[in-house]
């Protein structure tokens, strides 16, 4: 589906008609042309004669400015406030060859509406408050939901799951704030602020623990959306390539026993419970005169600044040498290191697990795999959150994780009434951003600006 440049410009204006199309580009037995604005029915009487019945299936032939047909097919009117972005819908199910829908989507244009923005139907459903700002986030992430796990924790986002947890924190928030106003009113009433910082301090307790509760959840969101970059580093004819080609079940990377095969970074995704690991085979790290290897080194130490997993492939049948303590030397500070000692096979050795972590296994056996898919998933930080998670983002982390630390604050100042409240209305304030009730309007660009056009 279409993407724009990041950052446009928000939606001209709210209250345009605006139509595109609504199913992906290429051949298809169905596509479908979404149309939504404030007033419908001169477009649907150019288009198919009438507005259709409301929640009804219509069909109908989808006119051109001569009355000649376009194609046939199915419309359906969603009367505002009762559709998806809470206007008037117009939806328009035809034959989903490109020509078609081209010529539809066109004859649409014609007839007084403009081409919609990337996100924009989410958008305006967020604006007419059919969704909070963390549910439109989480139709993107359904769509682009690579696991089922992430496309059910998506839909719990959807639902409003995520939200209804932070709406609860920011509700007390509400409460203790003013409590503390109270306090600040009667400062001469010295049992009545007694109590009532009590009541702060019991209430501020409940929330960090709650707001612990949310993080740990959402940080398992931000892992099954966006998954980890795993680097596989190491000496030549260590394995590398026959490890990802394991990894992954299928022939992805060249095995030979030639040194220096791979000179590239070679890039696969895969999944372990549903958690997407981009996994990048990268060339043998040695001393060479070869410039085309020397480019691909430089190229593993690019994907291991980025990476958030590194493998060390070590051979079993010589373990750790002056060679590998090279390489632990020069890795970026941060990154999670598991040392995987490979051809167990050849050394006879059995697959284990120690700490460091290690792990002992034969890649072109497959013995030990499991070892190192579990290991994965530990480093990670997965945890499976059962049937009650939640899709979350990088600035909901950070969303959350501001808040947690002006609780944290407000917690030490005991007394200090004025500061007090100021932390907590940050926290509040932190907590807003995430449902969009205080939401900077350049952040809300960036957001929508990643959705598909016609979403």
């Amino acid at each position: 589906m279409a993407q724009a440049a990041r950052n446009p410009p928000m939606p001209r204006n709210r209250t345009d008609v605006i139509a595109a199309l609504a199913t992906p580009a290429g051949r298809g037995g169905i596509g479908v042309v979404r149309v939504s604005g404030g007033d419908l029915a001169a477009l649907a009487q150019g288009l198919i004669g009438s507005l259709p019945r409301p929640r009804h299936a219509s069909y109908s032939a989808f006119l051109d400015a001569n009355g000649a047909p376009i194609d046939q097919g199915i419309a359906l009117h969603f009367p505002a406030p009762h559709s998806f972005t809470g206007e008037h819908v117009l939806e328009l199910q035809g034959h989903g060859g490109p020509a078609v829908m081209q010529a539809l989507l066109a004859r649409c244009l014609e007839l007084g509406a403009r081409l919609a923005e990337p996100g924009e139907f989410t958008y305006r459903a967020y604006l007419n408050g059919k969704l909070d700002l963390a549910q439109a986030e989480s139709v993107a992430d359904l769509i682009d939901a690579s696991s089922a796990e992430a496309a059910r924790s998506a839909l719990h986002s959807l639902s409003g799951d995520f939200s209804r947890r932070v709406r609860a924190m920011q509700a007390r928030l509400t409460e203790l704030r003013m409590r503390v106003e109270a306090s600040l009113d009667f400062p001469e009433e010295e049992d009545v602020v007694e109590a009532e910082q009590a009541k702060v301090r019991a209430g501020i307790a409940e929330t960090l623990d709650e707001l612990a509760g949310v993080l740990a959840a959402a940080r398992q969101g931000a892992l099954l959306r966006d998954g980890v970059q795993v680097a596989l580093i190491g000496q030549p004819n260590v394995g590398k390539s026959s490890l990802m080609n394991a990894l992954a079940g299928q022939e992805v990377a060249i095995v030979t026993d030639i040194a220096g095969t791979t000179r590239d970074a070679l890039r696969e995704e895969i999944q372990i419970e549903g958690v997407s690991f981009h996994l990048v085979d990268t060339a043998g790290l040695r001393d060479t005169a070869d410039t085309v290897e020397q480019m691909g080194i430089a190229r593993t130490w690019a994907a291991v600044a980025k990476a958030g997993i590194a493998l060390l492939l070590v051979d079993s049948q010589h373990g750790l040498g002056e060679a590998e303590r090279a390489i632990i030397a020069r890795l970026p500070p941060g990154i999670t290191r598991i040392t995987v000692h490979n051809k167990i096979d050849l050394s006879g050795e059995s697959p284990r697990k120690a700490a460091g972590p290690e792990i002992w296994l034969s890649a072109r056996s497959g013995a030990g795999m499991d070892l190192l898919r579990a290991e994965l998933l530990a480093v990670a930080g997965w945890q499976p959150a059962g049937e009650g998670g939640f899709m979350a983002r990088r600035r909901h982390l950070d969303a959350l994780s501001r808040a947690q630390a002006r609780l944290q604050a407000a917690q030490m100042l005991p007394g200090q009434l004025d500061l007090q409240a100021e932390e907590l209305r940050l926290a509040q304030e932190a907590l807003s951003e995430i449902t969009g009730e205080f939401t900077p309007d350049d952040l809300l660009g960036e957001i929508f600006s990643r959705f598909c056009i016609g979403k």
